[in-house]
């Protein structure tokens, strides 16, 4: 295990990094000046170009729109009702067995 704890940015300095890297500075270049990966470097230009001033909200939870929190907790619900109905399905064919082990007669 390593001894290293993991190192947090906050949100100006990763949007620094994005300006440096949109300014035409290469990742590498901006990685070695500010002590960083330049795949890190890469990564937050990704994201800030998808997301724009949503960006770097902290702890790797995005601020979502309302149709796409809508969409999630839609998401949540169609699993939660696939596992009812497989777990059904299971019992049924448990107490519809031929042999009469579990019909109660």
């Amino acid at each position: 295990m390593s001894d290293r704890s993991r190192r947090t940015f906050d949100k100006a300095f990763k949007l620094m990094a994005v300006e440096l890297h949109k300014s035409g500075k290469s990742s590498n270049e901006i990685g070695r000046e500010l002590g960083i990966a330049g795949d890190m470097v890469r990564r937050w230009s990704r994201e800030f170009a998808s997301t724009g001033a949503s960006s770097f909200t902290g702890n790797g939870k995005p601020v979502l729109t309302v149709e796409q929190r809508e969409i999630a907790e839609l998401k949540k619900e169609l699993k939660e009702a696939q596992i009812e109905r497989d777990i059904l399905k299971k019992a049924v064919s448990i107490f519809s067995k031929s042999d009469n082990k579990y019909s109660g007669s």
